[in-house]
């Protein structure tokens, strides 16, 4: 009898079990995700809310969610296209498209270039990085800073809608620009 049983468990654990890759999650960003993300700390709001009130100087917010790219960013010396307001954690920067699993070589530096100028080259500064509830891009972002030497990572993964849900505030943010070369 006990085999049986054991058979179901198992099928209930799995049913429920995400797919976590070992690198970066390259498609469908917009899904359920683990609890926990190798290089950095999950946290949910209070602890959020607690770690910037008692965290001198505060961690450093990083709103990654994806945005449209404008294929004519050259013409326009703009790159990203908006098409209705973001809004987002109070104090936040934020960094589009660079929760991707891929990155080409300008996304990676300006990434790479904004978290350094952020956290003023030091890697021991506090980040937290975020996006909407089940989204990949903050967990990559994640994984992606912590192969870069950053210490302290946090991850926020219930994001904007969490917040929201919570009552706490949130205002209209524009993306740091892409630098076009």
């Amino acid at each position: 009898m006990l085999k049986p049983l054991l058979f179901l468990l198992t099928l209930s654990q799995c049913a429920n079990a995400l797919e976590i890759p070992n690198g970066y999650r390259l498609e469908h960003y917009r899904a359920p995700t683990p609890d926990s993300v190798e290089g950095a700390k999950t946290i949910n709001t209070k602890e959020l809310q607690s770690l910037l009130a008692k965290t001198t100087p505060p961690p450093i917010l990083i709103d990654v969610l994806a945005i449209t790219r404008r294929p004519e960013s050259e013409e326009l010396d703009s790159a990203w296209l908006l098409t209705k307001p973001r809004y987002n954690l109070p104090h936040s920067i934020w960094l589009p498209n660079v929760g991707y699993g891929t990155l080409d070589l300008e996304m990676e530096n300006y990434f790479r270039d904004n978290l350094a100028k952020a956290t003023a080259q030091n890697q021991q500064r506090a980040l937290v990085f975020y996006c909407i509830a089940d989204c990949w891009m903050s967990w990559n972002a994640c994984k992606r800073a912590a192969s870069w030497g950053y210490q302290q990572i946090y991850w926020y993964k219930e994001g904007t809608d969490g917040w929201e849900q919570a009552g706490l505030p949130t205002e209209n943010s524009i993306p740091i620009p892409l630098k076009l070369h």
